[in-house]
């Protein structure tokens, strides 16, 4: 990662976020309650065919999110979650390789798109910020989709105001230390 972000220009002092999307649907089955044997569960299930997309960008070292919501995955609507990013003071951004992660339209934006290994979810922060949220609302039946974003968007809000959360949550050690490797690399 040091490397990718020396060939980027991107020093300790920028602001890099690790980004990444989560659908939020009101479609299937609501995700499995465990109950002790013997005790029958009557599990809910929810058939509506509603979603948008979450897009978080996650600054662990600084304890700091930054989110909007999507109508789709096309190029398009990534490029407006990049152009937020930027707005919110991002100066660069670490992600998978979707395909329209790569657009033309994305990466003319200007700002350091720098991809992950492929298959590796357990590297990015983003992911490890989803998994609480998929805490929060599963194993819930949502009248209508609206209610499940607001859940999701006070649940963040609320993350978002402890940085402390943040980096306890996805500060980890091994992305410290790449940028630590800039900082001996300069001097």
């Amino acid at each position: 990662m040091t490397l990718a972000l020396q060939a980027n220009a991107l020093t300790p002092s920028h602001t890099v976020g690790f980004g990444d999307e989560m659908r939020l649907g009101l479609f299937g089955q609501v995700r499995r309650v465990l109950a002790p044997r013997g005790i029958a569960v009557r599990q809910p299930r929810q058939i509506a065919y509603e979603w948008v997309y979450l897009a978080l960008a996650v600054d662990g070292r600084a304890g700091r999110l930054s989110w909007t919501y999507l109508c789709g995955m096309d190029a398009s609507e990534i490029a407006l979650a990049v152009q937020h990013w930027q707005a919110e003071g991002f100066d660069g951004v670490i992600w998978d390789g979707a395909t329209s992660h790569k657009a033309a339209g994305v990466r003319a934006l200007g700002m350091p798109l720098l991809v992950q290994p492929p298959l590796s979810p357990e590297l990015n922060p983003a992911e490890r910020v989803f998994e609480e949220v998929r805490k929060v609302i599963e194993g819930k039946v949502y009248p209508r989709l609206e209610e499940k974003v607001w859940l999701v968007e006070n649940t963040l809000r609320r993350w978002a105001a402890d940085p402390a959360f943040i980096q306890r949550l996805c500060g980890w050690d091994w992305i410290h230390e790449s940028f630590d490797r800039l900082t001996e690399q300069v001097a």
